[in-house]
């Protein structure tokens, strides 16, 4: 008997239907299916609801687009456990069978391993701590981040960490420092710290480098820079980046697109590769160029 995590998308019907319809072929055949208080409750799926540690499944299945497949792995707080994306809505990155072939990919999984039938991708992730300042910095906001001087706080990305301006009309100054060493301060809007995974995500909105996921690197790309160096770094991934908050203007930490933390002077974070991987099952149907092609409609020639 297999526990399966059901993650889903908490405002589309498809993704309740999908979660019913799941449930339905894995319980039969011996599976335990749960979902977090959470999720059952938002799709009012009573009889799914439980209090067991998502970390504890053998299998999740995320039911939505790429923020539900973020959701899972922050869920799972990095466990090795695959995780099937089933795609509900636009074409998403992380996701890898449509709703139609859902109890298809199931009976793959479960039988198929021997025979090849579907290989689990990891994907790096990224710790990301909090070191406040000696005056105690500023207090938590959106989520976390709260502690005086001295105290950490920590998180886990797939995708990135963002450090950006809280007042429109202003810009933020960022020391950054690369391997232990001042590498230079932006003016910017915003600092975006990404894995490969991400590079399709805000940082590719800030025109930085798509980068395969397939590569271990930590890409550093600033979001507006008011200054001549606006380029992206694409960097080791053992060089740690640590960014500091050297202007008295306020900022926000993100991660993975969800508020962590509020920043003051003097507030610094520090980013390494994480010792834990996402863990994607992949089917051997779509390669990421491909998918990467039809997201932006590329012609053959």
């Amino acid at each position: 008997m297999t526990d399966v995590l059901l993650v889903a998308h908490h405002d589309r019907l498809e993704a309740a239907a999908l979660a019913r319809a799941a449930a339905q072929w894995l319980q039969p055949r011996g599976h335990r299916v749960f979902m977090s208080p959470d999720d059952a409750d938002a799709l009012e799926l009573d009889e799914l609801r439980s209090d067991q540690a998502p970390s504890s499944a053998a299998l999740a299945l995320s039911l939505g687009g790429d923020g539900t497949m973020l959701r899972a792995v922050k869920l799972l707080a990095g466990a090795p456990v695959p995780i099937i994306g089933v795609n509900v809505g636009l074409l998403g990155y992380l996701t890898e069978v449509e709703p139609v072939g859902m109890t298809a990919a199931l009976a793959r999984y479960f039988t198929g391993a021997e025979a090849g039938e579907w290989q689990v991708e990891e994907r790096m992730m990224l710790d990301v701590s909090l070191r406040r300042s000696a005056d105690g910095g500023s207090g938590g906001g959106g989520g976390g981040g709260g502690g005086g001087a001295g105290q950490s706080t920590h998180w886990t990305a797939l995708n990135e960490a963002v450090i950006e301006k809280r007042e429109s009309g202003h810009t933020v100054r960022l020391l950054v420092r690369i391997a232990g060493a001042p590498f230079t301060s932006y003016a910017a809007d915003g600092l975006i710290i990404a894995t490969p995974t991400g590079s399709t995500a805000y940082s590719l909105s800030a025109r930085g480098p798509v980068v395969s996921p397939h590569h271990r690197a930590i890409l550093l790309t600033p979001v507006s820079p008011h200054m001549l160096f606006d380029r992206s770094l694409v960097l080791d991934p053992d060089e740690t980046v640590e960014v500091e908050l050297i202007g008295h203007r306020a900022a926000i930490l993100s991660i993975d697109g969800q508020p962590a933390a509020d920043l003051a002077e003097g507030d610094a974070i520090t980013v390494v590769p994480s010792e834990h991987a996402a863990r994607f099952v992949r089917f051997g149907g779509r390669r990421f160029h491909q998918i990467l092609k039809a997201k932006f409609g590329l012609a053959d020639r």
